[in-house]
């Protein structure tokens, strides 16, 4: 049985110490951290001119009271409804989720958008640098290297 368990410990230690699970576990912490960013920025920077600007509204205190005994009840906060023990619908907290996911999906979509862009000028410098070090048989019309006197594919004397 505990051979068993040492086979299990060593597979699970070569799977765990892979490159890409590192990887991948660096990314999902800078994730959420990032997405603690997005939350307080939304929450803290965004939301308040937004609500004030539309009147003075908290959007993290939009709330609806389910109504108690088939009676619908008006409470002044959210937290006064939740002290009440009153069943509320969220919406104003559900928005701002939805802005701060809207801001993460668009971040995310321009590091994506750069690193395609990165990629690209890196081929065409790759392209541009094959390009200088390397030249074409007026024989056979292989790619062969500049430096080459004899073609290796067809062996014509190339100048």
């Amino acid at each position: 049985m505990f051979e068993k368990l040492k086979q299990y410990g060593d597979e699970f230690k070569t799977f765990a110490m892979r490159g890409n699970v590192i990887d991948m576990a660096v990314g999902i912490i800078i994730g959420a951290a990032f997405g603690k960013i997005v939350d307080s920025l939304v929450n803290d920077v965004i939301m308040p001119p937004l609500g004030w600007l539309l009147g003075k509204v908290d959007f993290s205190q939009l709330f609806f009271a389910l109504p108690m005994d088939g009676k619908f009840v008006q409470y002044p906060s959210l937290e006064a409804a939740q002290q009440a023990g009153a069943v509320t619908i969220n919406y104003g907290a559900c928005i701002n989720t939805i802005i701060s996911f809207i801001m993460v999906a668009f971040a995310v979509f321009l590091l994506i958008k750069g690193i395609n862009k990165l990629k690209a000028d890196e081929k065409a410098q790759d392209a541009t640098e094959a390009e200088d070090t390397t030249k074409e048989c007026p024989y056979c019309y292989s790619t062969i290297d500049k430096r080459a006197t004899k073609c290796p594919n067809c062996t014509a004397d190339v100048a």
